[in-house]
């Protein structure tokens, strides 16, 4: 499974950690920048990996900035895309279970490591529940078809 990273300069060291953990778990992973703590615009590095996660060059996306929550709207922007900011387990769970996310985002300023790595297993390792679920995101779907 191959997993695409990115993060802004303040998330920066966060993205670096999950990086190796990632690496430990045996995920392939493509890291998309940021390169450094310089400062840079989280937009650029969402949207990065909202492209590559929507053409299927990666199988999730991982996404970190202060607080998460520039990083998921950038990313959500991107048909096909349902990033989930997920700053505890029940988010990182009902993310997947209920809605498909294929992107996980995390607030660096927010979560530490430790839980940063367990968020991210906890994403990793639930699986959808469709049925009911995927008759409203199938909702979603028909709504950013007829966006103008």
């Amino acid at each position: 499974m191959k997993i695409a990273l990115g993060s802004d300069h303040a998330s920066f060291e966060l993205k670096e950690y999950i990086k190796v953990e990632l690496g430990k778990m045996g995920y392939a992973v493509n890291d998309l920048g940021a390169d450094s703590e310089k400062s840079v615009d989280y937009p650029d590095y969402a949207i990065k990996v909202a492209k590559e996660v929507r053409a299927k060059k990666s199988d999730y996306g991982i996404l970190f900035c202060g607080s998460g929550l520039g990083m998921s709207i950038a990313a959500n922007k991107v048909k096909g895309i349902r990033a989930a900011l997920c700053n505890d387990l029940y988010l990182a769970d009902m993310a997947r279970r209920h809605n498909n996310a294929n992107i996980l985002v995390m607030g660096g300023r927010v979560v530490g490591k430790g839980l940063a790595l367990e968020i991210l297993k906890k994403f990793l390792n639930t699986t959808f529940e469709g049925g009911r679920h995927q008759d409203r995101l199938d909702k979603i779907t028909k709504i950013e078809e007829n966006q103008i």
